[in-house]
């Protein structure tokens, strides 16, 4: 630390950006694996815990635009990987349902980021953990102080790779 606070805070912020770069191609390649985006292993993901959402529901889950759900769910359907049902109580939405396939892939996709964070978060002792968790909590909190922050009050964290 420089004793500068100001310095000190921007350091971490831009340690926290690369950080979140690194693990996102990391992640990245593991999905392409599979033949998944990230945003596709999301929406799949997302979808193991609970089927039967509408579009409007998995973009606030997901944090993303309706317009981004729309054409990221026709191309899972165009892939095969979950398909529409309509809402009978709403006929202009439809819900979003895993096939088969969609739910072997998400399958291998929660895999993949248990593994990677097996291999990163998982090698911090108990106590870094815990201190790494109480800061990262700390930091969520003051951004949803920030009122000229966009709002990402969303319904919580979801459970993919790992709990939170």
């Amino acid at each position: 630390m420089t004793g500068n606070h100001t310095e000190d805070s921007n350091r971490l912020w831009f340690r926290m950006l690369r950080l979140q770069t690194r693990m996102n191609v990391a992640i990245s390649a593991r999905l392409k694996t599979l033949g998944l985006s990230i945003p596709q292993s999301d929406v799949l993901t997302t979808l193991t815990e609970r089927e039967g959402l509408s579009q409007q529901e998995l973009a606030a889950r997901l944090y993303v635009t309706k317009g981004n759900i729309s054409g990221l769910i026709d191309r899972l359907v165009s892939a095969g990987l979950v398909e529409r049902r309509a809402i009978e109580t709403d006929r202009r939405s439809h819900a979003i349902y895993l096939t088969a396939n969609g739910r072997r892939l998400a399958l291998l996709a929660i895999s993949a980021q248990r593994d990677f964070v097996a291999g990163t978060f998982g090698r911090l002792s108990p106590e870094q953990t815990a201190a790494f968790e109480a800061l990262l909590i700390a930091s969520r909190d003051l951004m949803r102080q920030n009122k000229s922050a966009p709002s990402a009050a969303g319904p919580g964290p979801r459970k993919r790779a790992a709990a939170g």
